[in-house]
């Protein structure tokens, strides 16, 4: 009987602390994919952030290290530039990635470092308790604006795959979403895309996900998906903006 469909190699089979209706599951599984499609295993090094994939280690079956909060981005760019024979990426969240560590992942797109970040958006900070974070939606209620995100007050959400791909030596900078099979593919695809550029010494890239937190959001699971079609891709659009190979 042929085979159609299997754990990745590049997963553990420990059993993961996410919440349940979490996307981290899927994402972990679209970045094991591809890694395993394009035979990186014995030669991917990941670097885990600090937050909800702070124990990134459990779950990938490679060689993970940990960067102090935020600074992923610049752990990544010292192992690339030390051993450029690596595959290296980051995983980070958005209170990771885009309040503490803005400048790090800001100057290793701008150098374009030939690494590869998957970036997961979930518009607020899931594991500390659910505070707002620089993607927090106007007006989108969490632990420390309870009566909804203040733009006079707290300014805007970033939007950070457009941020990123408005730099020039950006290689390839997209968003996807993972809240239906067509949009899981698409954005395994993406993710792909990233690894093969690195490959190809194309440059840096970027993948943000559009993911839910049913947690402190204080929805079911199926609830949260439709508010990422709903509320969450309305500010945060889908697509590809920035890609040297024109898109193909």
């Amino acid at each position: 009987m042929k085979t159609v469909y299997e754990k990745p190699h590049s997963l553990t089979d420990n059993k993961t602390i996410y919440c349940p209706g979490c996307n981290h599951g899927f994402v972990h599984r679209l970045v094991a994919e591809a890694i395993d499609s394009l035979d990186l295993r014995e030669k991917t090094v990941a670097v885990a952030p600090v937050g909800c994939a702070v124990l990134l280690y459990d779950y990938f079956n490679f060689d993970v290290v940990e960067a102090p909060h935020g600074r992923a981005p610049a752990l990544a760019t010292g192992i690339k530039r030390v051993r450029p024979d690596l595959n290296v990426f980051t995983y980070q969240g958005d209170g990771d990635l885009a309040s503490i560590g803005m400048a790090e992942i800001i100057h290793a797109a701008n150098r374009g470092e030939n690494i590869v970040v998957v970036f997961v958006n979930n518009a607020n900070y899931g594991m500390t308790g659910g505070q707002m974070a620089p993607t927090t939606l106007p007006g989108q209620k969490t632990t420390t604006t309870p009566f909804g995100r203040d733009t006079k007050h707290d300014g805007f959400p970033f939007r950070m795959a457009e941020l990123i791909g408005s730099l020039p030596a950006v290689a390839y900078s997209a968003r996807v979403k993972a809240t239906s099979p067509k949009h899981v593919l698409a954005a395994g695809k993406a993710i792909k895309k990233g690894f093969q550029n690195q490959i190809d010494e194309k440059g840096f890239s970027f993948i943000e996900v559009l993911s839910t937190c049913p947690t402190n959001w204080g929805m079911d699971p199926v609830k949260a998906l439709k508010w990422v079609d709903d509320a969450m891709e309305s500010y945060y659009p889908l697509g590809t903006f920035k890609d040297i190979d024109g898109g193909k």
